[in-house]
């Protein structure tokens, strides 16, 4: 550790999102907080104050820093404006920061090039590296949307810029590590899946409250899809799909928990269909949501394809299966195979046909108690999310205490 003693290593995450957003990123994040703090480092968190009405539970030891921010109309910090207004006090909040050991920053782009440009700063005298946390790649992702040339070449650019600059990038799958590491000029690229909180998240619940069905979900069964719902996960193929699950399955149902730019689809295709037939609610907290997950028959996830994350393995997998609930996975991407290989659902191609055929098996499957239990363990022995907190916390950890010369930074 820089500057001899025995002083705990310091280390600062910057991100847009953090708990209490109900986020793959915030879930990731506090994980990594948690993993540092086991290693026996201090923790500050620079992130947005979360939406009006969430509940703030910080851990204990954790000090976490929130600033007003702009949110688009679902509530999610997403788009040019919403990530200027993090991004840019972001600036003067690293400048005046206690200066930490480390910094770990998570996307997009512009976060991770404000973080490149004032690690650069308070490098002059003394070296503070930075850490890229890569969940994917934006430039492919926006290249895959039609945007304009200009824009993806920017970017890209940008991108380019922030995991270059950075002194180790962790990427959450092979794939987005293979791109990483074409764009980040050769530094090094460290590959740790995304987990779960499988405490939360579990077949066996806390106590009688968590044992009851969440208001709602009493009546006939029902699939659940809970999470964002925006363009590259596609979940409108599981409302058009409901189309020909009701005409075999009149009281057959389909709960969206969440959020999203598909929204507005969303609901469209809902006033179209039976009353009831498909609900739309808000997110809810995690123990909630897990509440919804041991009611429900299936969990619904997609990867549509061809958008630039053809290789995210989306962490609903994961919440799904540690609470024992099978997953119908529709789209490209490492999760299909894992699910078909170790018998934890279905896996079809994103197509409605094929997605609608699995939807009516899922809901006409009896609960199996001893299927539920060997799919939580799956998630416990393979993606747990301590086990990615404490992965990740020793990636960011060592480089602290050895030399790190400066190094130029193209």
């Amino acid at each position: 550790m820089s500057g001899g003693g025995h002083r705990r290593p310091r280390v600062l995450l910057a991100s847009r999102i953090f708990i209490p957003e109900a986020a793959a990123a915030s879930f990731r994040l506090r994980a990594l907080a948690r993993g540092l703090l086991r290693a026996g480092a201090e923790v500050e968190v620079v992130t947005a104050q979360p939406p009006r009405g969430a509940v703030v539970e910080d851990d204990p030891g954790v000090t976490v820093r929130r600033w007003p921010v702009l949110r688009d109309a679902s509530g999610y910090v997403r788009g040019y404006l919403p990530y200027l207004s993090y991004d840019v006090p972001l600036v003067l909040r690293l400048l005046v920061a206690r200066r930490p050991d480390v910094v770990v920053v998570e996307p997009p782009p512009t976060t991770g090039a404000v973080v490149r440009a004032v690690t650069a700063v308070r490098s002059l005298r003394r070296r503070l590296p930075y850490v890229y946390y890569a969940a994917d790649i934006w430039s492919d992702a926006t290249a895959s949307t039609g945007a304009p040339r200009w824009v993806v070449a920017a970017l890209r650019a940008l991108e380019g810029f922030a995991l270059r600059g950075a002194r180790d990038v962790v990427a959450v799958s092979d794939g987005v590590a293979a791109r990483a590491s074409a764009l980040a000029g050769g530094r090094r690229v460290h590959v740790v899946p995304n987990g779960v909180d499988t405490e939360t998240f579990s077949p066996f619940p806390a106590g009688a409250a968590d044992a009851a069905p969440p208001p709602g979900a009493e009546g006939p069964p029902f699939l659940l899809y809970a999470g964002t719902a925006s363009e590259w996960q596609g979940a409108e193929v599981f409302a058009e799909a409901m189309r020909l699950v009701v005409r075999e399955e009149p009281t057959a149902r389909l709960v969206f928990l969440g959020q999203g730019s598909s929204w507005p689809t969303l609901q469209r295709i809902a006033a179209e269909l039976p009353a009831g037939a498909i609900e739309l609610r808000r997110l809810v907290p995690p123990a909630e949501a897990a509440r919804w997950h041991r009611a429900a028959r299936a969990a619904l996830v997609s990867v549509r394809p061809g958008l630039g994350y053809d290789f995210a393995y989306p962490t609903k997998v994961f919440a799904a299966l540690a609470c024992g609930t099978p997953v119908v996975f529709a789209g490209p991407g490492p999760a299909g195979p894992d699910i078909t290989r170790h018998r934890l659902g279905e896996a079809v191609p994103y197509d409605v046909g094929r997605v609608a055929a699995a939807m009516l098996r899922a809901l006409r499957a009896q609960p199996d108690p001893e299927a539920a239990r060997r799919r939580a363990a799956w998630v416990r022995e393979h993606r747990s999310l301590q086990r990615t907190g404490d992965e990740v916390a020793a990636i960011v950890l060592a480089g602290v205490g050895s030399a790190d010369p400066l190094r130029s930074q193209p």
